[in-house]
């Protein structure tokens, strides 16, 4: 889930790598594709989410990827807008920005609950690289405050 919704932003970010023109391209036709064919597997989860019973916090995981991409998605259609209006993409940045924030707040609610659970078994080495980046991470974010 982590590295879909990176590769997700990241795809946003490098707008270097979006088509700036409407014209349909070759990469631009193989994402309409693959949008598509999300839409159908999408209306298919939704009849499955209807009827059958499903763990809630898989369906809350679902429901922030879910998120994630609804507001990529419109960063993206927002950035396209700006190119055919010269506008330039300014207020992408802090939207990319403020959306990680609100993603990061998210996981550390998530791997809180981990941590919690003892059914769960970490590796020392993943958590201690977790401490390190949340060190380095809180001192940025009381310089900022």
């Amino acid at each position: 889930m982590i590295a879909v919704q990176a590769t997700i932003l990241r795809d946003v970010e490098n707008s270097g790598e979006m088509q700036t023109s409407p014209q349909c391209s070759t990469s631009n036709l193989g994402i309409a594709g693959r949008l598509e064919s999300a839409i159908v597997e999408l209306l298919a989860l939704q009849e499955v989410l209807s009827s059958d019973e499903v763990d809630a916090r898989v369906l809350r995981d679902f429901r922030d990827a879910l998120n994630r991409v609804r507001n990529t998605a419109w960063a993206a259609q927002k950035y396209v807008a700006s190119q055919l209006s010269e506008e330039g993409p300014a207020g992408l940045a802090s939207f990319l920005a403020a959306e990680r924030v609100r993603c990061a707040f998210q996981l550390c609610r998530s791997v809180k609950e981990d941590l919690l659970n003892e059914s769960i078994q970490f590796q020392k080495g993943q958590l201690a690289e977790l401490q390190s980046a949340v060190v380095v991470l809180g001192e940025k974010l009381h310089e900022r405050l």
